[in-house]
């Protein structure tokens, strides 16, 4: 089982930086993907961007030029830094890990408030 425990959120002015961080633990396997997802009032969780043990990244198109997915070496913590927040930025951040080759596993964290002043 793994467990994810993010950190990070916060109120922000519009402009303004923020890091989230998300650390992994139990039983962990190369070839995962981690990311962050966000989900507003009102509105269905969305992929923000996400990061393969390979590095490979991807993000979502409102994001792009202003968030960055990152990694640390032993490849069980993940960072997401956004700068430039936007008040429709707002919600709470979810980070993902999923595994989809065997041995499979998909896990939360318990999500982290981000709201963003205009």
């Amino acid at each position: 089982q793994v467990h994810l425990v993010e950190s990070g959120g916060g109120l922000v002015q519009a402009g303004g930086s923020l890091r989230l961080s998300c650390a992994a633990s139990g039983t962990l396997f190369g070839g995962n993907t981690m990311g962050w997802y966000r989900q507003a009032p009102g509105k269905q969780r969305e992929l923000v961007a996400d990061i393969t043990s390979e590095g490979s990244t991807k993000y979502t198109d409102s994001v792009k030029g202003r968030f960055t997915i990152s990694r640390d070496n032993d490849g069980n913590t993940v960072y997401l830094h956004m700068a430039g927040l936007k008040p429709e930025d707002t919600g709470v951040y979810y980070c993902q890990i999923k595994r989809v080759y065997w041995p499979t596993y998909s896990s939360w964290g318990q999500g982290t408030q981000v709201t963003v002043s205009s």
